[in-house]
């Protein structure tokens, strides 16, 4: 049988409440009531307590189908959950922590998926609400001439989701001592010679950098590239994490553990630390890197869950992610080409060029 999940209801009228990014409290779609998140997170105190104990009576085994045969290895990535709104079973991915009924359209949180050691440190609130991330969309396929027409139309646009990502944030300090070789070349000139002469220098630069709250996504799912490049966050609106934050969006938890990701951030320091140490090499043309050493000391961990929508759509055969930070707006995200329009614009242009080297030969004849 499928436990119990939790979902926050309007106390006027018992509507959906969701999280508004305007106002940054929860709010009811039908009588449209405010609540602020500390007391509705008080109010469902216990709602949330009891789905909790639910989900822990849970057991490990496979999903029984009729005739006996089970879910087998499959059934060990998901769970089944009971909306309490509609009763509606829901089966979802088991890293999945926040969702919305199919049936009814309530918001709905997964029970368990944040106790313990799994609870996230900090949220991110949504700033930006999903007409602000349709509009970025749209403004990404503007001048595309080569778009499909088809892949443009607003049934891919209507199928972007907000969703909380998880993210480790690493703190540490970094101490680095690295070479550099750099050139200055000076140039004199003689009644009937130009004599130019470059000098070669050896450069050592060493330094401290410290880091704070390095972000790296936790989640399989999402590919690091995009993640990367929706940087940067800006945490001055980081809040302890409350579970009134997710309504109306889907959440994960992490499936990349601290040290899964250790060579990521180990990376980025090292390329951080590199860098700044390279722009402190001032008063040369050129400026390469040798070699050196870097240490890096660890620091404090912290879980939480950032912002970003999402649209993940194929096109024959082609998966496409578009990505778009929930707070700056910041998207990145890959588009298809019409082969057809990209021939006819080649052409054209081809025909143009013949045409305009045609006209100049006629004119030097």
């Amino acid at each position: 049988m499928a436990d119990k999940i939790t979902n926050y209801k309007c106390p006027a009228c018992g509507g959906p409440l969701q999280f508004s990014n305007e106002t940054q409290d929860l709010m009811c779609e039908y009588c449209e009531s405010h609540f602020p998140v500390a007391e509705v997170e008080a109010m469902f105190e216990q709602k949330n307590a009891a789905a909790v104990a639910a989900a822990e009576k849970q057991t490990d085994t496979a999903w029984e189908m009729e005739g006996g045969e089970g879910w087998g290895a499959d059934g060990d990535k998901m769970s089944a959950y009971s909306c309490p709104s509609c009763g509606a079973e829901l089966i979802c991915d088991k890293t999945t922590a926040a969702t919305s009924c199919p049936y009814c359209g309530n918001p709905s949180i997964v029970p368990g998926q944040f106790d313990g050691a799994l609870k996230p440190d900090l949220v991110l609130p949504f700033r930006l609400d999903k007409e602000a991330a349709k509009a970025a969309l749209r403004n990404h396929y503007k001048g595309k001439k080569l778009l499909p027409a088809a892949f443009a139309d607003e049934n891919h646009i209507e199928e972007i989701k907000g969703v909380y990502v998880p993210f480790w944030l690493f703190d540490g300090k970094a101490e680095g001592d690295l070479q550099y070789e750099g050139t200055r070349s000076h140039t004199r000139e003689t009644h009937n010679e130009r004599i130019t002469t470059t000098e070669h220098y050896s450069i050592r630069r060493a330094g401290t950098v410290e880091f704070e709250k390095i972000p790296v996504d936790a989640s399989s799912k999402m590919p690091d590239a995009h993640m990367d490049a929706i940087e940067p966050f800006d945490y001055v609106d980081l809040k302890p994490f409350s579970m009134a934050y997710l309504p109306g969006f889907l959440a994960d938890k992490y499936d990349v553990s601290v040290e899964g990701s250790a060579a990521r951030v180990q990376e980025r320091i090292e390329n951080t630390v590199r860098e700044a140490l390279r722009e402190s090499c001032v008063g040369y043309e050129t400026v390469n890197y040798v070699g050196g050493s870097i240490g890096v000391e660890r620091g404090k961990v912290h879980y939480a869950l950032l912002p970003v929508w999402m649209l993940s759509t194929k096109w024959n055969g082609q998966n496409f992610l578009f990505a778009m930070n929930g707070q700056t707006g910041k998207l990145i995200g890959d588009l298809p080409i019409d082969k057809g329009r990209f021939w006819k614009y080649f052409f054209l242009t081809a025909g143009i060029v013949a045409a305009v080297v045609t006209a100049a030969a006629t004119v030097l004849l």
